[in-house]
């Protein structure tokens, strides 16, 4: 069996990182540590229910997005830091996501998942540039 990969984030990965096998390498990543420059139009994600992870939705499982009920809920500049990346909850005035999920579109999502893929596949497992599943 070849190597496994988990994308997590946090205490996901520090979990993830106890998994023991026999038959196969474990390797976790935390996907919002890649450069996203060029591939968002919000500067401010990836955060919970953005651009980001709304349009890997709308590639991955577009059945589950309701794209007519997403909002836009972009914090002050002093709060983005603090919300960056996974977190623990939301702000109490947030409509469930945080930075611009109306900014996501599919093809969006095709493209970051294409280059989330190469950059793991690349970079973790050394292979060559894969041809994306």
């Amino acid at each position: 069996m070849g190597p496994v990969l988990l994308a997590g984030a946090h205490r996901h990965q520090e979990a993830l990182s106890t998994l023991r096998t026999r038959r196969a390498r474990v390797f976790t990543v935390d996907v919002f540590a890649l450069d996203f420059a060029g591939h968002l139009a919000d500067p401010d994600g990836p955060m919970h229910g953005s651009e980001l992870d709304t349009s890997l939705l709308l590639y991955l499982a577009p059945q589950l997005v309701r794209m007519e009920r997403a909002q836009d809920f972009v914090l002050p500049a002093r709060q983005t830091a603090r919300y960056r990346g996974v977190t623990r909850s939301l702000p109490e005035r947030s409509p469930g996501s945080l930075g611009r999920p109306t900014l996501a579109t599919r093809e969006k999502g095709e493209r970051l998942y294409k280059m989330i893929y190469e950059r793991i596949a690349t970079r973790v497992l050394g292979a060559p540039v894969p041809t994306v599943p």
